[in-house]
């Protein structure tokens, strides 16, 4: 099969691998970095397309299929394309406001009949704290658009937030992000977090659903800053109350725009049991597009052009607990502000691509061993700083943390790279008995 894959950053570059292992032509497209240099991930190992006049004239008609990973640049330019048929598995333009619009994401959850926490969206600083001030409480902060992840934050007190949006209103790009894409202020829920997806297409849902888990924030014990995601606990089944209550009721509406590929939904379950969606994410997510990697059987490439087609061949290993974690290097998540150079360090040990999964790689030349001789050879090497992910599975939560963290250990990179150890610990642990009591998670077990 003749793949184009049309990435933003680099982040399937693992699936391009496979792909090619598997023996599909692959062609990769990944979107320059903002100052217009081209990102290096791939280099030596993957075809890559470096000319988007040429993407767009030459390999668009080629592709069997085209996997657009992330939902934030190139629809308009592709939406013509697959409303005459062209077979792109991903966002469209219909769908993506789900996601990057809050307030139109909002209105889509109480179309179809779910719990919505009530919220106001601002497009300046000084509305919102003239309105934290007069609420005098704590809310949850969520920018619209491809927003900062730093302007996603869960304040303590209605002190703590008026400090943020004091000190958001004193950055330009921040009020520029404000002023275009807007924000949301949330009411705080206490509950406990867990979110499910599924693949959808013109046959309606796949068969199974993916509860998950996620961990966001740099440091264990969900300490530090937000990051997008450190790692995610997955298990994938037929039946989930959770799948019930915020995946199904949207089935009309995802008919309605066309959509085809993979839809999660993140939650705020109450100790009531009342699930409170928080968001959409109308594309695959990272890490735990690996995770579903480790766990989808056959070939991946031929189920998702099937989906496109109506036909729902996914093949999955069912009640299985698949944990990733990311390996990154500093300044990880602010090496894009503080451009520090990350390409070329050596990566070692990274030869296990069963529980390996790379992002930010490269191949080039650096220092290794071979028979207790240091020879300078080709192998691979960082193109920036989110290197890696690995992945294990297990029968249990504690069998999957056992494979995934006996995998990670094996790669050594100079320069410190880190990685969360309770990836499937912390708060998880803590909840689970809860969940289960409520309906969420049943089966799932330490």
């Amino acid at each position: 099969m003749k793949i184009l894959v049309i990435d933003v950053g680099s982040n399937a570059l693992d699936l391009c691998m496979r792909w090619t292992r598997q023996g599909h032509d692959v062609k990769w497209y990944d979107k320059p970095r903002p100052n217009g240099d081209d990102r290096h991930a791939g280099e030596g190992i993957i075809h890559k397309i470096r000319n988007f006049d040429d993407l767009r004239k030459k390999w668009i008609g080629w592709a069997d299929l085209i996997y657009t990973p992330d939902n934030v640049s190139y629809l308009d330019m592709l939406e013509p394309y697959r409303r005459i048929g062209y077979p792109i598995f991903g966002c469209n333009l219909d769908a993506v406001e789900w996601e990057l619009d809050r307030e139109v994401g909002q209105k889509v959850m109480e179309e179809c009949g779910m719990p919505v926490i009530p919220g106001k969206t601002f497009h300046d600083y000084d509305s919102a704290i003239a309105y934290v001030k007069k609420q005098g409480k704590a809310f949850v902060s969520k920018p619209s658009g491809d927003g900062e992840r730093a302007m996603s934050y869960v304040a303590n007190s209605a002190a703590d937030l008026i400090y943020m949006l004091q000190r958001w209103k004193t950055v330009p790009k921040y009020v520029k992000a404000a002023k275009e894409d807007g924000f949301i202020l949330q009411e705080k829920v206490d509950g406990m977090e867990m979110a499910v997806g599924g693949w959808f297409g013109p046959d309606g849902w796949s068969k199974y659903w993916v509860e998950n888990w996620e961990n966001k924030k740099l440091m264990n014990g969900d300490l530090g800053v937000n990051t997008g995601e450190m790692g995610t606990t997955v298990r994938v089944v037929r039946k989930s109350k959770l799948a019930d209550q915020v995946l199904k009721p949207a089935t009309d509406h995802l008919h309605r725009v066309g959509y085809v590929g993979y839809v999660d939904v993140n939650c705020m379950i109450t100790h009531d049991g009342t699930p409170y969606p928080l968001e959409w994410t109308m594309r695959d997510g990272w890490p735990i597009r690996h995770n579903l990697t480790a766990l989808i059987e056959g070939d991946q490439a031929q189920w998702m052009l099937d989906k496109l087609n109506g036909r729902d061949t996914l093949k999955i290993r069912l009640d299985t607990v698949c944990i990733s974690v990311l390996m990154a290097l500093p300044d990880f998540p602010y090496s894009k502000i503080t451009n520090k150079e990350l390409c070329g360090i050596p990566i070692y040990g990274a030869e296990d691509m069963e529980h390996l999964h790379w992002s930010e790689v490269m191949l080039g030349d650096a220092p290794r061993e071979i028979n207790g001789k240091v020879l300078d050879l080709p192998g691979p090497v960082t193109a920036g700083d989110y290197v890696l992910v690995a992945t294990g599975l297990g029968e249990t939560i504690t069998g999957a943390r056992r494979s995934v963290y006996s995998a990670i250990k094996k790669v050594k990179i100079p320069n410190s790279p880190f990685y969360r150890t309770d990836i499937g610990a912390g708060r998880l642990k803590k909840q689970l008995p809860d969940l289960q009591r409520l309906g969420y998670g049943i089966g799932l077990s330490y």
